[in-house]
């Protein structure tokens, strides 16, 4: 196999992937870049696994690889948590797919229940993480509310409680219109919601220290600054080579999800697609401005519609509000979109309209045409395994899939269910590295279907 591209090439300009996007990111002010800074790869490396991302996913994979005592070697191309993993929305929660009861049974009978199942304990995997280790994550929320945009989405939600009840074995709750403001979460938007008792709210980059520490701890050894820019093949070793070393190993994780360079790996190639998501911070807000609004829960929150909200209530009473970013990369477009999340931020809580909202950044969640993550080998090349692919909920599925892939890089059975799902290679998008266009077209008419 010749080795790639020593010049990356990805879909989004490269302002999308510098630091400006996250420069007013709220979670860098308890974590900032010097707390997970490591330095970077040099000379000559010989180690048993590389992994390539320093997400969840790689993460997760370094540390479970480091307690089963394998020699593992982990390279980010600027600082552990510089992509999704540090720039979420901090919902911890079921998720990570997009596909149809109907095209997960394409795998099986229990195709659907395989998916269920695997969502509840990507939750319960994170949760015990925390525990283990005692991260401070600044944990809050039961649970998950679905909030109804419209009375045909509430009537909706009437008609999918029985069946999550039954799919998820918890007790599910419709919240009426009328009971909203009683509940601590009512908006002039809103026509009811859905409570999901799974899943947790949490500090995405406080959750990734701990994970580093982790790591580190068990003997995994991590570089910042080192962006893989070529991988070859020689008999059983794969070489990868950074600016300043080339890294030998017998066998390799990528897990670098929607900030994978288009010329990484040939297989990777037009596998998955990048869309960016902006998130607001509000200032921390008074009891009585809470009272104001009757918002006070801390509940993480959605809307039930395609191109949704998502937001909860920080412990210490800030704001936290995201949703679908911009098609295009530039300074201009990001404070367009700032502006615009602010609006529907505006609209969605008048009584709030006066609050500062000082902290707004983006990044890039991952899709797949096949609507499901991917967690397994890169076909082609022995000993190569690749996870990515979360569809915007990673910090608990991202973290499930890193642990699987440390297993499956071992030789070993997973530890936990892997849905054949996930396990299926997904195919390529058309139109190569201009498939942004579907993602045009989902939002004309994701807009269209949401009134």
């Amino acid at each position: 196999m010749t080795p790639s591209s020593q010049n990356p090439r990805r879909i989004y300009g490269d302002y999308t992937y510098s630091r400006a996007p996250i420069d007013s990111c709220y979670w860098a002010e308890a974590i900032p870049e010097a707390a997970l800074a490591h330095p970077p790869a040099r000379g000559r490396i010989t180690t048993r696994i590389a992994v390539v991302g320093g997400g969840y996913t790689g993460l997760n994979a370094a540390l479970a690889l480091a307690e089963s005592r394998a020699e593992v070697t982990l390279l980010d191309a600027e600082f552990p948590g510089f992509g999704a993993s540090g720039r979420n929305g901090g919902f911890c929660c079921l998720g990570s797919h997009r596909a149809s009861d109907a095209q997960l049974r394409k795998f099986g009978k229990d195709g659907p229940g395989e998916v269920h199942r695997a969502e509840a304990a990507a939750i319960a995997h994170v949760e015990a993480l925390i525990g283990r280790f005692g991260i401070d994550v600044d944990r809050h929320s039961q649970g998950e509310t679905v909030m109804a945009h419209s009375p045909r989405a509430m009537e909706a939600l009437r008609r999918k409680a029985p069946a999550l009840s039954r799919d998820f074995n918890a007790e599910v709750r419709l919240i009426e219109r009328a009971d909203l403001a009683a509940e601590g979460l009512y908006s002039p938007l809103w026509h009811g919601a859905m409570h999901m008792p799974l899943g947790f709210a949490l500090h995405p980059r406080k959750y990734l220290a701990g994970l580093v520490q982790a790591a580190e701890h068990a003997g995994a050894v991590i570089h910042g600054g080192s962006p893989v820019l070529s991988v070859s093949h020689t008999g059983k070793r794969h070489l990868l080579r950074t600016p300043d070393a080339e890294i030998e190993a017998e066998r390799v994780i990528f897990a670098t999800n929607g900030y994978t360079a288009e010329t990484l790996l040939p297989w990777l190639r037009g596998r998955f697609l990048p869309a960016q998501s902006s998130v607001l911070t509000t200032r921390r807000m008074t009891q009585t401005e809470l009272e104001a609004q009757s918002y006070t829960s801390r509940q993480m929150s959605y809307e039930d519609r395609r191109m949704l909200h998502y937001f909860h209530l920080t412990p210490d009473g800030r704001m936290v509000f995201g949703q679908r970013g911009a098609l295009l990369s530039s300074p201009r477009n990001e404070a367009r979109v700032a502006a615009r999340v602010r609006a529907d931020f505006d609209a969605a809580f008048p009584a709030w309209s006066h609050v500062e909202t000082p902290h707004h950044w983006s990044g890039m969640v991952c899709l797949t045409a096949s609507l499901t993550p991917y967690c397994g080998p890169v076909p082609g090349m022995d000993g190569v395994f690749a996870g990515f692919g979360y569809h915007g909920n990673g910090v608990a599925m991202a973290s499930y899939c890193g642990a699987m892939l440390a297993d499956l890089a071992l030789g070993q059975p997973t530890r936990a269910l892997l849905p054949k799902a996930f396990a299926a290679p997904p195919p390529r998008f058309p139109l190569g590295r201009f498939r942004r266009a579907f993602l045009m077209a989902e939002y004309a008419s994701a807009r269209l279907l949401d009134r």
